[in-house]
């Protein structure tokens, strides 16, 4: 494993609230660790250990701490034993370990610790353990791997313990002794579950339950059994009084949770993940985490919110808020008088919003097509000249071949420099002519320049935006093809000497509208000249 990836990773377990300690290859901790079992580490610390150790394994701290617990099955007998108390459709982070084992991932239960006699071959790792993480590579060069669409990231939180494997650990009682206990090492010593301290000692337990997760009547078996081990026994008859005192303060709890989930969702827009919700990083225990994800389930239900995409945790804003518009009222007579090299607006109208897209061959004219356009709405507009191509050298040097001093550009223009295909529908100035030289899609996904023009035109009010595309030679169409002009009132195709209308959401207005070809020559370096009309 390559020591960045390594840190890489145990980076984003940390800001998944997993307690992350650097492990050596023998499995043992490199640092004392007592205190991760209360508290994450902080990124520099774990910044600080991979470059103390660049090749630890990654060791996360279940528990509590956590909120995880995992299953570690060593064994094929271990694995079916397992297998067999999965409940149908059962789904959570599934890891591979080098020597064929399964790590099975679980949301951690409070009081619920390390078990290794419950099911042969099938250890537990939850309070007071830790459990090796992918992608980590043991002594042996082997490593821990994530199954495909079974990581921690993949599914998050992970689902309970499976209901039938926790009940066997409460029958066999491996945990119900840990309270008890409690009780036994406190006998004689005025500690808990003593007289005096009885009824506070029985409340925190039960109230510790009912957090963790535990049913009502799951609950009263385990303190039943602390109650006959008091000092002396507590009154069974009380016990009822008890477990509805910690549940009248687990539904507080969850209220005030709940509202305050509401409240920031409802604050929000567009798509967040679970872990954007600022409450979510302050949720320690397992039953808090399922309270998370029952008010977000909740909150689809009552459709403010959506499940969004293919990964888990992955929420869109439902907005249903509706504008109309006023069509009665609007004047036609509002276009906006822009002009276009070429006289091209005489062939179309365009209006306050209305967006031109210019697709061109690279080196073949778009800018100049561009600067042109800005020459020729001088002070008649704000201008704004989005340049992604240009050092300001290489800009003087192409306005010095017009005729206009440089000044008079200054004065009339400001180009706006630092902007992306991501940002650019930010920036647009909504009551200017805003000339964007040249928007270019990132990634694999060219039809996603839809979406970037759209948001362009809902940004503008009075103004306008003239957007270039690069294009293959003799393609009609950019960049992202259709989806480049979709929005587009009018969209043009450039190619050296020859300039072509591909789409006119205005063609009523042009007398010969099947016209769409034009022939011109640059003259003095600058100014585009046609030659000859318009042709089919």
């Amino acid at each position: 494993m390559n020591p960045d990836e390594s840190l890489q990773y145990a980076l984003a377990y940390q800001r998944m609230n997993l307690s992350v300690i650097p492990v050596r290859p023998d499995k043992k901790p490199y640092v004392s660790w007592t205190e991760y079992q209360k508290r994450l580490a902080t990124e520099d610390e774990i910044k600080a250990w991979w470059e103390k150790w660049p090749t630890a394994m990654i060791g996360i701290v279940t528990g509590s701490v956590s909120g995880v617990a995992v299953i570690d099955c060593d064994t094929e007998e271990g694995k079916k034993a397992v297998r067999d108390l999965l409940p149908a459709g059962f789904k959570s982070p599934v890891a591979d370990t080098p020597r064929g084992g399964l790590h099975i991932w679980c949301r951690h239960h409070d009081g619920i610790g390390n078990n290794t006699g419950a099911i042969p071959g099938v250890d537990l790792r939850a309070e007071g353990g830790y459990i090796i993480a992918p992608p980590s590579v043991n002594g042996n060069g082997k490593g821990y791997r994530w199954r495909d669409s079974k990581s921690i990231f993949d599914i998050y939180p992970p689902p309970e313990l499976p209901a039938r494997y926790f009940n066997l650990l409460i029958n066999i009682n491996k945990n119900i002794s840990i309270y008890r206990d409690m009780t036994t090492s406190n006998a004689g010593s005025g500690g808990m579950f003593q007289k005096g301290r009885r009824d506070d000692s029985i409340f925190h337990v039960a109230n510790t339950m009912l957090r963790g997760g535990a049913k009502e009547d799951e609950a009263v078996q385990v303190i039943q059994i602390l109650a006959r081990n008091c000092d002396p026994p507590f009154p069974e008859e009380e016990l009822k009084a008890k477990i509805k005192s910690a549940l009248n303060r687990s539904e507080r709890r969850q209220r005030a949770l709940a509202e305050e989930i509401r409240e920031w969702v409802l604050s929000s827009n567009g798509v967040f993940l679970s872990t954007d919700v600022p409450i979510c990083r302050q949720l320690s225990s397992r039953e808090e985490r399922k309270n998370f994800s029952k008010v977000l389930s909740r909150l689809c239900d009552e459709g403010i919110i959506e499940r969004h995409g293919s990964r888990n945790g992955t929420f869109r804003r439902v907005d249903r808020t509706i504008e109309f518009m006023d069509f009665e009222n609007a004047d036609p007579g509002n276009s906006v008088d822009l002009q276009l090299p070429l006289d091209v607006q005489l062939k179309t109208k365009i209006f306050p919003k209305g967006v031109v897209v210019i697709a061109g061959v690279s080196g073949m004219g778009k800018t100049l097509f561009a600067l042109n356009a800005i020459h020729d709405n001088m002070g008649r507009f704000p201008i704004y000249y989005f340049n992604s191509e240009m050092g300001p050298e290489a800009l003087k040097k192409k306005l010095t071949y017009f005729p206009t001093p440089v000044s008079k550009w200054a004065r009339n223009m400001k180009v706006v420099d630092n902007w992306d295909f991501h940002s650019i529908a930010d920036k647009v100035q909504p009551d200017a002519f805003n000339v964007i030289d040249y928007l270019e899609p990132e990634g694999d996904k060219p039809y996603n320049i839809h979406g970037v023009i759209s948001a362009v035109i809902r940004k503008l009010k009075e103004g306008t935006a003239l957007i270039c595309v690069q294009k293959k030679p003799e393609a009609r169409m950019g960049t992202g093809g259709i989806y480049s002009i979709k929005a587009a009132t009018l969209a043009l195709a450039l190619d050296w000497g020859k300039i072509e209308i591909v789409k006119n959401r205005f063609r009523e207005e042009d007398p010969l509208p099947s016209l769409n070809k034009l022939n011109f020559e640059v003259h003095r370096g600058y100014r585009l000249v046609s030659q000859g009309g318009w042709y089919k």
